[in-house]
């Protein structure tokens, strides 16, 4: 086994010139009976906006403050040692910057091995050891919890979790071993492998004491006092701390490698095997249920260098800066103090789509919502499933009953449109058809103030077309969504040359307020997402056109990394959407997309995907494959994944020549949140580069210098 003391961290330590050190100030509290706690708290020294991080220097003092610690541990002068952290804030973690900046894989592996061999320290003291999460606690912050004895959270911790797997890596400071054999190796998954693949989702306080990872929970009034108290119960044999979800020895022989397996399984359907991170993690995981904490250390530390040093996490990084900066700061948008206050919104429409967007203005705006359609029994039936939404909500526990009632109160039917007069913010969701949007539009406009936003979730017709009509085309932005509505985290925001900057002003800020990320697009076909999507649908109905079997087309796609195939994606949206899209985009660049005649006909027969009666796909329905059938210039998988990156570097090219976007990062912003495009290959257009498209239809790249890895 490897003897961490002996190991030279000098390369770690010489990139640490500029890190903002998390310093480890340490304090005695006195216990019952004559016994001492030694208080260690984690602290930067800068307000709540900055994190407690974990860098080679801080580590370092960590570690020193700990073997301190345990020499007065030796000596009979404290009887117990705890760690938490400055106010709100365990440790966020390593500093993802400093990381990608590791030159070498042996320097990746030092980084393991320094975080094993400090963190580890917690569980040799001598003493009891505690960690009380007093509040955030992401990836090595979590880490430094399980290595402690016991563990209280405060109740109201916002968010707790691993969340190395979205961004390329594992948890591999002790994570992959210790959570396993300390809540079971399903619960270990949920937080290790499926939160992180659920758009990164977070634990609450609750959640961390219901799977077992702290032992006690307290409300934050007292939170560090009961902690102490509590502390000193155990120290003193009168508190005896039971873990219900610790594996025992029927999950280790049986339930172990079956729930692996599953979970493989689950993770080849739902984002197949591109993504290396999910996978080194599940082999972590499996091998955590037996050995000792040695051999697990090891494994994380070989797993956790192969990963930094590996394109995948700094396209991870590239991406994740992203979704973190750029996303908070959207190119192109205008002062937010030009955006007008949003006090009433109207729903043009009461079916699927506007009932999922009235709930969503409701729960995040808390403003009244009106929606209407052409008859009462659609008003009536709309409004029934938003206040039935809101009971699912109640029910869960994710809404109080007194909110349930508010938000209910909120939202009325009607089928006057003079009842949105006092609406600040009408969106429609009505049939995607041009006339129809322009005729609910012009009735409106009669009855709504001047300075009202006009909002449309057109995702193929032209925006200022939809306004052409109106007194003042002026208010009129797209605000696409993507499905389902309360999950995906984009919006493109459409604006059309006659846009005013309050209007655009107001849709991003309203964005903000539904907590969805923006970008600015022009009112081009399309707008970024479903015109790249078009040339995927569109080479692949096209290789299936010429005689390649549905199969080798989702094969051929499958390296990048997308959350479905193209049969599951025409599925998911359906046969008739999909032939619109494509025949939308025909229309408008008949020499760059593909329209297919046979989609028309498999929109007609109903059927691609054979289903059984819960849903579960069983193949594709046989018939479905006849009507595309007689093909006979069949492609290789090969030949149509570079038909496919050629056609997407071309079009995001024009896309930039054009400027629907401000630039290339905004692309890859709007295909990683609506497209589900994934971390790991760190945005299109990086991947693009990497794999040689770019050169072969520009002769250039988007990025200088590309977006690699050390061993790319």
């Amino acid at each position: 086994m490897t003897d961490y003391t002996k190991i030279d961290f000098s390369a770690l330590t010489a990139m640490s010139d500029d890190e903002v050190v998390t310093h480890s100030y340490v304090r005695d509290v006195p216990l019952s009976e004559g016994r001492t706690l030694a208080l260690l708290t984690l602290d930067n020294g800068r307000d709540h906006t900055r994190p407690n991080t974990l860098g080679p220097a801080t580590l370092i003092e960590y570690g020193k403050t700990l073997d301190t610690l345990a020499e007065r541990a030796a000596r009979g002068e404290i009887h117990a040692v705890a760690v938490t952290g400055k106010p709100f804030i365990l440790a966020a973690g390593a500093d993802l910057s400093k990381v990608s900046e590791i030159p070498s894989r042996e320097v990746a592996l030092r980084m393991g091995q320094l975080g094993h061999h400090v963190l580890g320290k917690l569980s040799e003291l001598g003493v009891p050891s505690f960690a009380f999460v007093n509040g955030l606690a992401l990836g090595g912050g979590v880490e430094i919890a399980l290595h402690a004895d016991y563990r209280t959270v405060d109740a109201s911790v916002p968010a707790f979790a691993l969340p190395e797997v979205f961004l390329g890596l594992i948890p591999g400071w002790g994570g992959a071993t210790l959570l396993p054999n300390l809540i079971g190796i399903e619960n270990a998954l949920k937080v290790v492998v499926e939160n992180p693949l659920k758009q990164n989702r977070m634990l609450k306080a609750q959640e961390v004491l219901d799977l077992g990872i702290a032992d006690v929970m307290f409300p934050s009034v007292n939170y560090l006092e009961d902690s102490i108290r509590w502390a000193d119960g155990v120290v003193s044999g009168r508190i005896k701390v039971k873990r219900p979800n610790e594996p025992g020895k029927v999950e280790r022989l049986v339930k172990w490698d079956a729930a692996i397996g599953i979970a493989r399984k689950m993770l080849q359907s739902r984002i197949g095997t591109v993504p290396r991170s999910p996978y080194v993690a599940l082999d972590l995981l499996k091998a955590a249920k037996s050995g000792t904490r040695a051999e697990g250390f090891e494994r994380e530390d070989a797993a956790l260098a192969d990963l930094i040093a590996g394109d995948q996490f700094h396209a991870s990084v590239y991406a994740f800066n992203l979704v973190q900066k750029r996303a908070k700061r959207p190119a192109g948008a205008p002062d937010k103090a030009l955006a007008k206050p949003v006090t009433k919104v109207g729903v043009l429409g009461a079916g699927y789509m506007a009932s999922q967007f009235a709930l969503l203005f409701l729960r995040r705006l808390q403003v009244p919502v009106v929606i209407t359609d052409i008859d009462q029994a659609r008003v009536d039936k709309g409004v029934a499933s938003i206040t039935g939404e809101v009971d699912k909500l109640l029910e869960k526990g994710r809404i109080s009953p007194d909110e349930a009632n508010r938000l209910k109160a909120l939202v009325t039917g009607t089928t006057d449109k003079a009842d949105f007069a006092d609406c600040d913010w009408v969106i429609e969701a009505v049939f995607e058809e041009l006339a129809i949007k322009q005729d609910v539009f012009a009735e409106v406009e009669r009855y709504i103030s001047p300075e009202a936003v006009l909002a449309t979730n057109t995702s193929s017709l032209s925006v200022e077309q939809i306004g052409a009509k109106l007194q003042h085309p002026e208010r009129v932005v797209g605000f696409h969504f993507f499905t389902p509505v309360a999950v995906m985290p984009l919006i493109e925001v459409v604006k059309t040359p006659a846009t005013d900057d309050a209007t655009l002003s107001t849709a991003m800020v309203t964005a903000a307020k539904l907590k969805k990320n923006a970008v600015i697009t022009a009112d081009t076909p399309g707008f970024v997402v479903n015109r790249l999507l078009a040339v995927l649908l569109g080479e692949a109905m096209r290789a299936v056109d010429e005689g390649t079997s549905f199969q080798t087309v989702d094969e051929a796609i499958a390296p990048l990394g997308l959350p479905m195939a193209p049969s599951a994606l025409l599925d998911l949206v359906g046969l008739t959407v999909g032939a619109h899209v494509l025949d939308t985009h025909h229309a408008a660049f008949p020499d760059r997309f593909y329209r297919s005649e046979n989609l028309h006909k498999l929109a007609e027969y109903g059927t691609l995907l054979e289903k059984d009666d819960k849903g579960r796909v069983k193949g594709f329905d046989k018939d479905a494959l006849k009507i595309v059938s007689g093909g006979t210039n069949p492609s290789t998988a090969e030949d149509i994944l570079v038909r496919l990156q050629d056609g997407l570097a071309r079009e995001t090219k024009l896309m930039l020549d054009d400027q629907v976007v401000a630039a290339a990062e905004d692309i890859d912003l709007c295909m990683i949140l609506g497209a589900g495009f994934p971390f790991q290959m760190g945005g299109l257009t990086p991947y693009l580069d990497r794999v040689g498209a770019s050169e072969r239809v520009f002769g250039d790249t988007f990025h200088h210098p590309p977006v690699t890895g050390i061993d790319a």
